[in-house]
């Protein structure tokens, strides 16, 4: 990365800022750096006609050039240029830029220096945004820590939305892309934590290994009073723990290391060392993926204080990030879990063994003419099925493969009532659908919701006859 440009609320009056693409981020970090006396010009791709974002800036007197990418605008005398995570570095803004010496970041570099709060970052493939939501969520039960906490990052806030709030008794917990990471030279979480790594993203970093030292970043400055949890179980990761400076607290869900976080299979415990925390009936989100999720959120609070009671507390009210194995309500001993983010394979599998009763499986959605083989060593707690969308004839006939009985509904309101005709007492119904949401719904958040929405409705009414 480039040498570490001293970046300050002081500093950043008269700075003339390139800021490189719009969307959330952009705008946060193009109003606090004009809050705080920086001359800023946006350069945007999107043509100004269709850039809502741009036409606001322009109304409030920030320079903007849309509509193209004019590698002469680098001629002018900029600091630095922050550039939005998503944008790769191949970008001939960027390459010009950084042939020219321009110290390139993303917003998580300007959140390091500008903010006095303690940061806790959470980084991985799988998992942060419910790592880093149950972290918040324990902070937040925790009573007798000073301070506030915030959650942002690469989850719902923009980070320098709260970053330049936050006082120096506070903590920030902040969801961590390898793309914001990339973009850093001087951050320094207080807590860093890694919970895992798998090939993704690869067509935006070239490489596993180019992916592993993004994410890496987040380490890369820390000093020996920090803290790095770090999964013990995979060994791409555990064989670079000497690759930092900080502490390195193994987190294990095979139990293979017992100096940090690590479960107990066979007692059903998490445990801090040699200290039972939770019980693993205490931790409300399914799956050993989650039972990993907590141990994370569960060390970094071991480390910050809290005390056992409270962690226990508020990992038994968590009920998951909407959309990801989120407990939605048990209604006549059936337990609904919305997982609409599951649009592939994979996360659908992760969903289907993290139960051990029945499941009615809701499945189905955009058809991108993928496989459905891979699917069916998952299938052996699945009692019924819900087929819809235009994967729904693919669905049936894994269905009829598998020798499970199925029904097709025509949508998620349809689909909700009919997943529960043919549930009993101790079913789970899991929406997990393995499949995109646009053949049928905007995103999937929006399919999710209605799922929530037709669970409650269905309670409702049966409550009221």
């Amino acid at each position: 990365m480039e040498e570490r440009l001293e970046i300050n609320r002081e500093s950043l009056k008269n700075k003339k800022v390139l800021v490189l693409g719009l969307a959330m981020t952009g705008m946060s970090v193009v109003r606090h750096l004009t809050d705080l006396g920086a001359f800023v010009t946006v350069n945007d791709i999107k043509p100004l006609e269709e850039n809502k974002e741009a036409q606001t800036l322009i109304e409030e007197n920030v320079r903007v050039i849309a509509g193209s990418h004019p590698v002469e605008l680098l001629e002018e005398d900029f600091a630095f240029m922050v550039k939005n995570p998503g944008i790769p570095y191949s970008n001939p803004m960027v390459q010009a830029a950084q042939a020219k010496g321009l110290p390139v970041y993303t917003d998580i570099e300007l959140v390091g220096q500008l903010t006095p709060a303690e940061i806790i970052g959470i980084t991985g493939s799988n998992g942060k945004t419910t790592t880093a939501s149950l972290t918040f969520h324990i902070l937040e039960a925790a009573t007798d820590l000073p301070g506030k906490n915030y959650l942002a990052g690469n989850i719902g806030l923009a980070a320098l939305d709260v970053a330049l709030d936050a006082k120096a008794s506070d903590r920030l917990v902040l969801e961590l892309s390898s793309f914001q990471l990339m973009g850093t030279c001087s951050f320094k979480p207080k807590i860093a934590a890694i919970t895992n790594l798998y090939p993704t993203h690869l067509d935006y970093h070239g490489s596993i290994e180019a992916y592993l030292e993004a994410k890496w970043q987040i380490t890369a400055q820390q000093e020996a009073s920090d803290y790095l949890l770090l999964n013990a179980d995979q060994a791409v990761l555990w064989d670079k723990r000497h690759e930092t400076q900080a502490q390195v607290i193994p987190v294990s869900l095979t139990g293979q290391s017992r100096e940090g976080a690590w479960y107990d299979r066979a007692h059903q415990r998490l445990m801090w060392r040699e200290e039972a925390v939770v019980e693993r009936d205490q931790v409300f989100i399914p799956g050993d993926h989650n039972v990993q999720n907590a141990l994370v959120a569960m060390a970094i609070a071991k480390l910050l204080g809290v005390s056992n009671t409270a962690i226990q507390a508020a990992c038994q009210s968590f009920h998951g990030v909407a959309h990801r194995m989120q407990f939605v309500l048990d209604y006549q001993g059936r337990r609904f879990y919305n997982d609409s983010k599951a649009t592939n394979n994979d996360a659908a599998k992760t969903a289907l063994r993290s139960f051990q009763a029945p499941i009615v499986w809701l499945a189905g959605g955009l058809d991108r003419g993928l496989g459905l083989e891979d699917l069916k060593p998952e299938l052996g707690q699945v009692k019924a099925m819900v087929v819809m969308g235009q994967t729904a004839d693919r669905f049936a006939k894994l269905a009829e493969d598998m020798k499970i009985p199925y029904v097709h509904a025509k949508n998620i309101e349809e689909a909700t009532d009919l997943a529960y005709a043919q549930s009993q007492a101790g079913d789970v119904i899991l929406l997990s659908p393995a499949c995109a949401s646009w053949d049928q719904y905007l995103n999937f958040e929006m399919r999710g919701e209605r799922f929530v929405q037709a669970a409650k409705h269905l309670a409702q009414n049966k409550m009221d006859h």
